[in-house]
């Protein structure tokens, strides 16, 4: 095995396939669509060099702007809410059911593994209005609330998509939170049992400190994909009403596919990769000072 590794045309052979093939499918788009963000233009038409015009329309674009405020809005709110919920959940796991957590744990998680439509339809059914009431306004009409039209304003959207997304997600973050409880010692939590942590004071001193490494993963994974939402909120009402609740990939998908416009699309795309990267890299640097100061 050595002397294969140390061999670099061995080593060539190997790679160099896979190599290939991620060139092709990975590399090769990206910066075929880096190099599209200076040009106006599509294939029919063909293409104009624009230098940096499509950086300063995407800076004075109303709709990118709003697109934009709705992305890091609910970006926001759904990650908070996945990683406490996901918390929450893990810890009923470990500390209250215990080995009796297998049933839940599947029940919990089942919604993700269900096709984006399919829940997408779900929630349009529950929160429906009009001559076929969901079970929703049945509920708020049976309390005396009256029946709200949840699709006509962007607020009411917006509370359907980020309850949608949570009921889909927590379960996932909660296994992957578990895990990451399950990995602390038992003597840590029998020796601070000793010194009188119970409860609320167990988790704060000892087990939320001893699961940072995953917390922090878990929340670099929501939020970079919370950025990326495109697929819920699509099904469930087209990022209606109007513009309201139309996520920055929405609109960097209509953008270059439905009108065509390839480079300002690639120019959106841009701006969201950079995104993600300078809000991974400041909850990396967030983490780091916390790691040093302790």
């Amino acid at each position: 095995m050595n002397s294969v590794l140390g061999d670099r045309k061995a080593i060539l052979i190997l790679l160099g396939p896979a190599l290939l093939v991620y060139t092709l499918v990975k590399l090769a788009p990206v910066l075929w669509s880096l190099a599209l963000t200076f040009f106006d233009g599509n294939p029919l038409r063909g293409f104009e060099f624009t230098g940096w015009s499509n950086f300063s329309r995407f800076a004075q674009d109303p709709q990118a702007l709003d697109a934009l405020g709705f992305t890091l809005k609910y970006a926001v709110v759904v990650t908070v809410g996945q990683i406490a919920l996901g918390y929450g959940l893990a810890l009923l796991y470990v500390f209250v059911l215990r080995r009796a957590s297998t049933f839940v744990r599947t029940v919990v998680f089942f919604p993700t593994v269900l096709p984006t439509v399919a829940v997408a339809l779900l929630f349009r059914s529950l929160f429906a209005v009009g001559q076929q009431d969901g079970p929703v306004n049945a509920g708020l009409q049976a309390a005396g609330i009256g029946a709200v039209d949840w699709f006509s304003t962007g607020t009411g959207t917006f509370a359907v998509v980020v309850l949608m997304e949570l009921w889909r997600s927590m379960g996932f973050f909660a296994v992957l939170l578990y895990a990451g409880l399950l990995d602390i010692p038992e003597e840590t939590l029998e020796s601070a049992r000793l010194e009188g942590a119970t409860g609320l004071s167990l988790v704060r001193h000892i087990v939320l400190p001893l699961s940072l490494p995953v917390l922090l993963s878990s929340v670099i994974f929501s939020i970079n994909n919370t950025f990326k939402a495109f697929d819920t909120v699509l099904a469930l009402n087209g990022g209606g009403p109007g513009s309201d609740t139309t996520p920055l990939t929405l609109y960097m998908y209509r953008t270059a596919f439905q009108f065509s416009d390839y480079g300002y699309g690639s120019t959106i795309a841009l701006a969201l990769t950079i995104m993600c990267f300078l809000v991974t890299l400041a909850i990396f640097r967030s983490a780091r000072r916390d790691n040093t100061r302790s």
